[in-house]
């Protein structure tokens, strides 16, 4: 479908770029295109001209694009970029379609052309409708499940071309000229739904149509928040690594660009993890900060608690951790040294006999006292390691907290997790239906990008039990260093 909205100044809507408000000086010019991937990466440059976008927002942006309307909000994206005369100014754009259109005036285009994706959008609904049409007849026939297999096979091998048809019009540039078209990007896996429809892509591929120089990017949420509530007006994103990552990987490919950060690869002390409790079957060690748990995939990552763990207990049979934190939480760390023992503690994980007590210090003034989250989680497959709330198709969630102190606009809690879901304690800290308050220092759930220097105000304080062999009572504390 072809639309446009007209009310937008005639400045934005006949310029090759915006202009700052302010003509930015030469020493604020980037000198390396920064990350997209990163959320600290966020150019002074860039920001600026999103809070420009965010102010034309609040005054032209029509009631038909329905932002404040429940799960209404959308992230927009701006580009700052060079024009050939020299001139520094930005272009915007917006993810997916806004007001039910493709094309708005005074922001980017999709990167394919509008009128060919939406003549196989419509052949490709009606086909899929006539498929939906033809199974039904098949079904009230009472053919033979072979027959019916049969036919939903060859369905799917159309809907499979019908879909190869559309990605085919997606066509992403580099700053080298060369072009890929978004299957060969995510080859040999299918694309994910939505992938090129996203801000940062369709902002890339606009200046290099045009002959204009990327110097920074950044995405920001405007409007209601969705469903999942992890989406907070005015707050920076980076791009998404499941639908972005191989498209902008190829897209960036030429410029002078930022590599993105590589987390947990910083150096540890090799005195770590020190241990905290030791006999001959387990061990309670305590994770710093920016150590894995366990190895990633590459070699960059082999670092970690189990790798040193398995070089400090040769002896030791078994998975040895019995649980994980996350990269940048600290504290205590539970080690069977024995595959049995191992079992026998997986067991009271299961059945919630092994208590555990986090310290979190929060960005925000929670009021109550004490209480209890249980929100729903999965993983968010378009931007993995992402959890969201998901009340439909997410696994059960519970966490008790309490209020411990409170200053400066931040909160001091004590959570004690009933599940283990990853990244639980801070996606039900930062929720709206949570504690509306994310952790301080949280990269990926946080309001902000952390500070320099700023960790995760996450700490693994306390671990009790039952020994399953001995049968004596276990409790270890590790006081946080926050």
């Amino acid at each position: 479908m072809r639309g446009g909205v007209s009310d937008v100044p005639a400045t934005v809507r006949e310029c090759r770029v915006i202009e700052f408000v302010c003509t930015p000086v030469p020493q604020e010019i980037p000198a390396r295109f920064p990350s997209p991937f990163d959320r600290g990466a966020v150019h002074q440059l860039a920001r600026r001209a999103a809070l420009e976008m965010l102010d034309d927002l609040r005054h032209h942006a029509p009631a038909m694009w329905n932002l404040a309307q429940p799960a209404g909000g959308k992230m927009f994206g701006v580009l700052v970029v060079a024009d050939t005369d020299g001139t520094v100014g930005y272009v915007r754009g917006f993810s997916g379609m806004l007001g039910g259109v493709w094309e708005v005036a005074g922001w980017v285009p999709p990167v394919f052309d509008v009128s060919a994706h939406d003549a196989l959008r419509i052949a490709a609904a009606a086909e899929t409708e006539s498929l939906r049409r033809q199974r039904i007849e098949l079904t009230q026939r009472n053919v033979s499940t072979t027959e019916l297999a049969t036919f939903d096979r060859e369905s799917l091998d159309r809907a499979n071309v019908l879909l190869h048809g559309i990605q085919c019009t997606y066509r992403f540039e580099n700053a080298r000229g060369a072009t890929a078209m978004l299957h060969e990007l995510f080859a040999p896996a299918m694309p994910p739904g939505g992938s090129g429809d996203c801000a940062a892509p369709k902002l890339l591929a606009h200046a290099y149509r045009n002959g204009l120089k990327p110097l920074a990017l950044a995405e920001i949420w405007w409007g209601a928040m969705p469903r999942s509530g992890d989406r907070r007006a005015g707050s920076f994103y980076p791009a998404c690594r499941g639908k972005c990552g191989p498209i902008l990987t190829h897209m960036l490919d030429g410029l002078n660009a930022e590599p993105a950060t590589a987390y947990g690869v910083t150096h540890v002390d090799a005195l770590h993890p020190a241990v905290a409790y030791e006999d001959q079957w387990i061990a309670i060690v305590e994770k710093p900060c920016g150590l894995l748990s366990v190895p990633g995939r590459s070699a960059q990552l082999r670092d970690s608690v189990l790798t040193r763990l398995r070089e400090r207990f040769p002896d030791a049979t078994g998975p040895l951790l019995v649980h994980r934190l996350d990269l940048d939480t600290s504290g205590l760390l539970l080690v069977a040294k024995d595959a049995d023992t191992f079992a026998a503690l997986q067991r009271l994980f299961a059945t919630r006999e092994i208590e555990k007590r986090y310290i979190a210090l929060l960005d925000g003034d929670v009021r109550s006292e004490r209480g209890i989250i249980e929100l729903p989680m999965r993983v968010d497959v378009d931007d993995r390691p992402r959890q969201m709330h998901d009340p439909v198709h997410g696994k059960r969630a519970i966490t008790e907290w309490m209020t411990l102190g409170r200053d400066a606009g931040r909160t001091r809690v004590a959570f004690r997790p009933l599940t283990g879901r990853t990244h639980q304690l801070r996606v039900h800290a930062s929720h709206p239906e949570g504690l509306d308050a994310p952790i301080v220092g949280d990269r990926l759930y946080g309001r902000e990008a952390p500070s320099d220097g700023e960790r995760l105000m996450l700490h693994a304080e306390r671990l009790a039990f039952v020994h399953p062999v001995t049968g004596a009572r276990v409790e270890v504390e590790s006081p946080a260093p926050f």
